[in-house]
């Protein structure tokens, strides 16, 4: 192969990185470094020099490495036209390194997160989407640890490989920030651009170790399914929290006995009966302040919003298979069903490990024990 007198790369819209196709080079060739460039000469699979953006002429005095390398026998000298001087040819890869940020990339979770809401405890389905920007701000690290002896390196290769590794740390890392500052899903689209620069600034510090570095970095949006059956629980414990903080504890207690008692009031039988005769107004107060007071106790507990009603949610473990999001309701038509028994182990939020269901007191009615059958029948004589 003829030695070369140019060698250059024109940058393109495919490549982070590239090979000049030929390792023939003679000295007096000119060596062009566009701006946004690094050029480096590997030979051996090792790095011998680097060039920053500029015009290079090729000569033993302003390459160090070239007074080892033109000494190696390659062919013949080639003659520079009577001027009493030889370009001694030498081999030695050129790579380039493009150093301009690539933006406006996509990312989005393939599927939805399980977050439990630190405000309201409440497990939900959460999907969140944005885009960001890849640069190579460390090009021989970049060259050392990813290029290896490919050709190049495209965009749409780096673009891959980053987008998988970043994936897989956001999940821990949006759940982190969310636990952290104890932000309900519901708010967190008030804190988009914290949340983007603590997503930045956690994934730079895993691309580091490539020369890789994340740009312009943006979550645009994190939703949950509005149809989805804990998000609903989630909307509705945020309404009675603000309920509670905008009329205060006595109003509240007030609108609940209302409550109780128009639901009873509704009821046939019994219950309506007493109602109407005057005997079920002490019953509806009396379930309505014992629920008013509930919520009272939580606000003199301290904390700022109380959790919502009946809105506990178990995990059981069935058949090799986790299954979660079921109310206690669920939990018992499991049991009477034979799908589980009360040896099947389950948890809970606010649980350090699993128990056996036996354990739980709310479900200690669902024990069998002889009522379950019927007595003999009696000796009639």
């Amino acid at each position: 192969m003829a030695a070369i007198d140019v060698i250059k790369w024109e940058i393109n819209d495919k490549e982070f990185c590239h090979k000049y196709p030929s390792d023939s080079i003679s000295l007096g060739a000119q060596l062009i470094v566009y701006p946004g460039q690094t050029a480096f000469f590997v030979r051996g699979g090792k790095i011998c020099d680097r060039f920053e953006p500029g015009t290079y002429t090729i000569q033993s005095d302003n390459i160090p490495i070239l007074d080892s390398l033109i000494n190696m026998p390659f062919g013949s000298a080639v003659n520079d036209g009577g001027a009493g001087k030889s370009k001694s040819p030498f081999k030695a890869e050129v790579w380039f390194v493009s150093g301009i940020a690539r933006l406006d990339l996509k990312w989005g979770t393939p599927v939805a997160i399980q977050l439990e809401d630190p405000r309201y405890n409440i497990i939900v389905p959460v999907s969140a989407f944005g885009q960001y920007g890849i640069k190579i701000n460390e090009p021989r690290l970049f060259l050392e640890t990813l290029i290896g002896n490919m050709q190049s390196f495209t965009i749409g290769q780096v673009e891959a490989y980053v987008k998988g590794k970043m994936l897989a740390h956001l999940n821990g890392i949006i759940a982190h920030k969310i636990t952290e500052d104890g932000i309900s899903i519901l708010d967190i689209n008030s804190r988009l651009a914290e949340m983007s620069g603590v997503c930045q600034e956690a994934l730079n510090r895993t691309f580091a170790s490539y020369g890789i570095s994340i740009v312009g970095f943006s979550v645009i949006s994190v939703s949950v399914p509005d149809d989805d059956p804990s998000v609903v629980r989630l909307k509705e414990a945020k309404d009675m929290a603000a309920r509670i903080r905008i009329t205060g504890r006595d109003i509240y207690q007030m609108e609940r006995s209302y409550d109780v008692l128009e639901k009873a009031a509704e009821n046939e039988g019994n219950g309506g009966q007493m109602l109407s005769m005057g005997a079920g107004l002490g019953v509806g107060i009396g379930v309505g302040n014992t629920m008013g007071n509930m919520a009272g106790s939580y606000l003199e507990s301290g904390l700022q919003t109380p959790p919502p009603v009946f809105n506990k949610t178990y995990y059981v473990y069935v058949d090799g298979q986790q299954i979660g999001g079921l109310s206690a309701e669920a939990i018992m038509q499991y049991v009477k069903s034979g799908k589980t028994d009360m040896s099947t182990l389950a948890w809970t939020s606010g649980m350090q490990n699993w128990a056996a269901l036996g354990t739980f007191p709310e479900f200690n009615h669902l024990a069998a024990s002889d009522t379950d059958v019927p007595p003999p029948v009696p000796d009639v004589k």
